[in-house]
């Protein structure tokens, strides 16, 4: 199957891209790429009006995309020709109406040596390969498939009539090129033609549910003692929500060792974390084998859990988009099916983000930060004030309560087992964020930081600092926000307002630090872009759980009898959040480089208060308390 082109995944660089016109700075050909987005609610009128989320040309002109590079063929391997990919766009305010592409024809310029000619007073390629229709729809992109296939250097669209959205028809498009390309015979282009590699062998494809569970079973198979397959529930619709353990000593807490989660397809439709978790398994399978150092060591230290699809039913959505309207494969193309067209490129911005109930998980938690907020605010003797391990609200737990299944499973997981660090794997943007994911008055967008602020920007750093393309000081923003200039990270309620995240949940309700990295632009890329992907993440990966060994642990216990003491509030001078043993009585305190004077105290027992120092490695701090 052949790829997109990368307009949308910002292959397709800004300096490739030319229009006849456009209206004002904000509104040029970069603004076309497919999905591309509108600043969301939280950002200011003037700056959604601003950069807005398609092409805004100066009345009834033409578009070209110059490409530096030979194309030919269509999406699927025997076709012969190419497709495009057409979506309306959001309106920037409610008070402005946009126009759309009602039809536009596609010109290419034949090969080396033709050239464009002016007819009728506009330009036009020696090649007019496809008339299509276009689309006003801001959420569903319709694709044209083309009967026949030419070989091109330039891309133009021309768009010839557009729906009028109201009165006012301001004209805009966003589009996407789908097409194989081909070396410069020239050699005048010294383009890469495809995506990079990697030196990694593993299953780089998209995985149905069935395809998953395949891989993780043959992973276990090929690592059966590091390794464990466990279900921590089901969605909706009765998919196993899947999780592989690797660990020295698989199925069992062992005394002393750090727990970490990464959780992916939180959002069916942003899928390339699944992919990633699936490939980090197999890495890790492999590496520690091979006899790998730096794998064997986390392996044997770390207990490490991955969970690929939390929304199993919305990724089946996103990955079996059927076309809307009659779909009719081209008399060249009769075993055509839509289960060749996954990806989002058809399936739009949105399609697969929810559970089969309609649910956005990320907002499915238990508001812990308002019985917090609202706690602090109404007591006079801040003594009383709890910081950590809130209760859940009885109204939450409720059989009534509108909680998804897959939320309750995740809140099981979370209070069954004592997890110390971990990351939430999304996609459409490229920036790291940490908690509160909440604003503390409802505000749109308000740096709403936690206790351990310090430590949280330290971990988005760790991830966002070795990602190839984040770290990349050149690389373009992906829509609207420059978040190079935060360094790739932000504070989540900065960005948006996110009440009910699993982030800020976890943070609130366990001992568990999380973040979210979100991990490419494109939610849903070509699977031709998976091995980039891997290559762009791998490291982030590994070090991101590296950090979980960073920090203060030890054993609390009881100073008579020896044994180890559950639940021990475990608490650090001038940080306001504390954390608590597990259940043999060792923890685990997230901290940077540093002194700290830590308190351990439980019911009956005198608190004991040592004052540690802090390396970069942790140092083991056993703790014991005798009774008051």
């Amino acid at each position: 199957e052949c790829p997109p082109l990368g307009l949308e995944s910002l292959r397709v660089k800004d300096a490739q891209l030319r229009a006849s016109s456009y209206k004002r700075r904000g509104l040029g050909p970069h603004r076309g790429r497919l999905n591309i987005q509108v600043p969301n609610q939280s950002w200011s009128l003037t700056r959604r009006v601003q950069w807005p989320n398609g092409w805004r040309p100066i009345p009834v002109v033409a578009v070209w995309c110059r490409r530096r590079r030979h194309l030919r063929r269509s999406l699927v391997r025997s076709a012969q020709g190419q497709k495009a990919v057409a979506a309306g766009r959001r309106p920037a305010a409610n008070s402005l109406h946009w126009g759309h592409p009602a039809g536009a024809q596609l010109h290419l310029e034949s090969p080396p040596g033709s050239s464009w000619v002016r007819q009728d007073g506009f330009l036009t390629a020696s090649t007019l390969l496809q008339v299509f229709a276009g689309n006003q729809d801001p959420e569903t992109p319709v694709l044209s498939l083309f009967n026949s296939s030419t070989v091109a250097r330039y891309i133009r669209i021309n768009p010839q009539t557009w729906y009028q959205n109201g009165t006012r028809g301001d004209i805009c498009l966003r589009a996407e090129v789908l097409g194989c390309t081909l070396p410069d015979p020239n050699n005048l282009y010294p383009w890469q033609t495809e995506p990079p590699g990697s030196r990694d062998k593993l299953d780089f494809r998209h995985h149905n549910y069935k395809e998953m569970r395949k891989l993780m079973k043959a992973v276990h198979q090929s690592c059966p003692d590091i390794t464990r397959i466990y279900s921590i529930g089901k969605s909706f619709k009765g998919l196993k929500l899947y999780v592989l353990e690797i660990s020295d000593n698989p199925g069992k807490h062992e005394l002393g060792e750090p727990e970490f989660r990464y959780v992916a397809g939180m959002h069916g439709n942003e899928v390339l974390g699944r992919e990633l978790l699936l490939n980090l398994m197999q890495y890790l399978c492999q590496e520690y084998k091979r006899g790998d150092q730096r794998i064997v060591h986390l392996v044997k230290e770390t207990r490490i859990h991955l969970l690929p699809s939390l929304n199993p039913d919305g990724y089946e959505m996103a990955s079996k988009k059927v076309l809307s309207g009659s779909f009719k494969p081209p008399n060249h193309q009769p075993g055509l099916t839509v289960s060749h067209l996954q990806g989002s490129e058809l399936a739009g911005w949105a399609l697969g983000r929810y559970t089969y109930e309609g649910i956005d998980l990320n907002h499915n938690f238990a508001d812990l930060n308002s019985v917090m907020w609202t706690a602090m605010e109404l007591e006079t003797d801040r003594s009383r004030l709890i910081n950590h391990y809130f209760p859940i609200p009885e109204l939450y737990t409720s059989e009534d309560a509108f909680v998804a299944p897959e939320t309750r499973a995740v809140i099981r997981w979370m209070q069954k087992i004592p997890f110390v660090l971990s990351a939430n794997l999304h996609g459409g943007e490229l920036v790291v964020t940490y908690p509160y994911d909440m604003t503390r008055d409802w505000a749109p967008r308000e740096h709403t930081p936690t206790p351990d602020d310090s430590f949280f920007r330290w971990l988005a750093t760790a991830y966002a600092s070795t990602n190839q393309v984040m770290s990349n000081p050149n690389r373009r923003p992906c829509h609207n926000v420059d978040f190079l200039r935060h360094n790739n990270i932000i504070n989540g309620a900065d960005w948006h307002n996110v009440p009910g995240s699993m982030n800020d949940f976890s943070y609130l309700h366990t001992n568990c630090f999380e973040v979210t990295v979100e991990l490419s632009c494109d939610k849903f890329p070509h699977a031709s872009e998976l091995p980039a992907e891997w290559e762009n993440n791998r490291e982030s990966l590994l070090v991101y759980m590296e950090q979980v060994h960073r920090g203060i642990k030890g054993v609390v216990r009881d100073k008579d009898t020896g044994g180890g003491i559950a639940g021990a509030v475990i608490q650090v001078d001038d940080i306001d959040h504390h954390i608590r043993s597990a259940a043999g009585g060792d923890f685990w305190r997230l901290l940077n480089p540093g002194e700290y004077r830590v308190t351990a105290a439980a019911d009956r027992l005198q608190p004991f208060l040592p004052h540690l120092p802090r390396p970069v490695r942790p140092l083991p701090h056993n703790l014991r308390l005798s009774p008051r």
